[in-house]
């Protein structure tokens, strides 16, 4: 496929993150005299991304770049998840774009991101809140005609898919609080909403994932210690390397579910986690349920001894951490 001269020049700039690109070395290699040269580097100012000129050195890209689908997509090196990447600017919520592209044909691996939304989500009607062209907003489409995947199975493995990639393109080690959150030193830098809708035959899984890269929401807007990746690394995030490193971990994580291996899924997610054998209280139902964390399973959710001695367990969509 031949691209746009403004996406060779971007992947050009892109592959080069540590220094300029002198003008004649850049022309050449993107194939373009210098006259189209001009005009593919006005469209990209001309779509948002910041280019830092020297007279003595040439162009360089400024980073972090924003959200860019052909940068996203290219050598992903995934069977399903990101066949098809798309980005927006703003929309309302990332997962209500992925559910309206459900309808069409094809839309399987369908990832979707959005500089912004205006009504992003998280569990349980509560707000996600970011401002624009910080973070990572995203949302995964799945067909799932055969109902394979389960959705405590796909919450724990997208948690833990976060929780690798931010690790691998960040070195930030994270960790894992059930149902859906990822931590960086106990405050929560990224969360998970699952949603299923048809029934067998016709049946699809979006997965929204929100990571705070370089902003987290104001502490009087949500109800525990939130941070980002920024604030731990220094220096801002690379969103596109994180999002691709995500990605890719997820796609294995949805390949493992639909073949019914879970032994792994089950031990690294129990790695990160440190609830084993914590007392803790769990709302569900309308009632709240004490007592001590026997397991945390893909299929199963939360398994927990309750201080009355009884074995109860608590599937991730309906309950939460009190």
């Amino acid at each position: 496929m031949t691209l746009p001269t403004s996406d060779k020049v971007l992947e050009l700039l892109y592959d080069r993150p540590e220094g300029f690109f002198g003008l004649a070395e850049l022309a050449a290699a993107a194939g373009l005299d210098r006259k189209r040269l001009g005009a593919a580097i006005a469209a990209m100012r001309d779509d948002g991304y910041e280019l830092e000129s020297s007279p003595a050195h040439g162009l360089r890209l400024v980073r972090p770049v924003k959200l860019n689908a052909r940068l996203i997509e290219r050598d992903l090196g995934t069977r399903r998840v990101g066949r098809n990447v798309i980005c927006f600017d703003e929309v309302d919520s990332t997962n209500d774009v992925a559910w309206d592209s459900s309808r069409q044909a094809g839309c399987d691996g369908l990832v979707v991101l959005a500089e912004f939304q205006r009504k992003g989500r998280g569990r349980f009607g509560r707000e996600w809140l970011s401002p624009p062209r910080e973070n990572i907003l995203m949302s995964v489409l799945l067909a799932d005609d055969s109902a394979l995947l389960a959705h405590d199975a796909l919450t724990i493995a997208a948690g833990l898919a976060v929780a690798e990639g931010v690790e691998a393109s960040c070195g930030l080690a994270c960790e894992l609080k059930w149902p859906n959150d990822v931590l960086l030193d106990g405050a929560k830098t990224a969360g998970v909403l699952v949603e299923l809708k048809g029934s067998a035959g016709r049946r699809h899984v979006v997965i929204g994932i929100g990571i705070n890269a370089s902003a987290s929401p104001p502490a009087d807007k949500v109800d525990a210690r939130a941070t980002c990746l920024a604030d731990r690394l220094g220096h801002p995030a690379e969103r596109i390397e994180v999002a691709r490193c995500v990605l890719r971990r997820l796609d294995e994580r949805v390949y493992l579910i639909e073949k019914r291996e879970l032994a792994e899924l089950h031990t690294a997610w129990l790695a990160r986690c440190g609830m084993l054998n914590q007392r803790v209280a769990v709302l569900a139902g309308g009632a709240r349920h004490v007592g001590r964390v026997l397991d945390v399973s893909p299929l199963e959710g939360l398994v927990l001894c309750t201080d009355d001695g009884r074995t109860l367990h608590f599937p991730a969509k309906s309950s939460t951490l009190a």
